[in-house]
């Protein structure tokens, strides 16, 4: 069984690939082909689901590349943002932006 593509504005099935981009026909909406997979289930190091917006606690200390920073295992960590990539979350550390492995967190 096949998954039917259908366009992320309108929900029409009548969606081509041009080659770079996919195109519906219906509403004239073009999108990388990323935003179709979306949908993943983001999940701590205990299997717990994460959300934009969670709070949650490193679980190891971890050196930042590129900075003489350190985070240390037990550092809540207030308002994650969910990326594209369902192994990583964006959060603010210490007034930095930082992107940690959802491995290393748990709610």
């Amino acid at each position: 069984m096949t998954d039917v593509l259908k366009c992320p504005k309108c929900s029409m099935e009548h969606v081509y690939f041009d080659g770079t981009s996919y195109v519906c026909p219906d509403c004239f909406y073009e999108w990388s082909g990323e935003e179709t997979v979306g949908n993943s289930i983001v999940k701590d190091s205990n299997g717990a689901e994460l959300q934009d917006g969670d709070a949650v606690t490193v679980i190891k200390d971890l050196k930042v590349k590129g900075s003489s920073m350190v985070i240390k295992r037990g550092t809540k960590v207030k308002s994650i943002r969910l990326t594209d990539n369902p192994e990583e979350v964006d959060c603010k550390i210490d007034g930095s932006n930082i992107v940690l492995k959802t491995c290393f967190l748990k709610k």
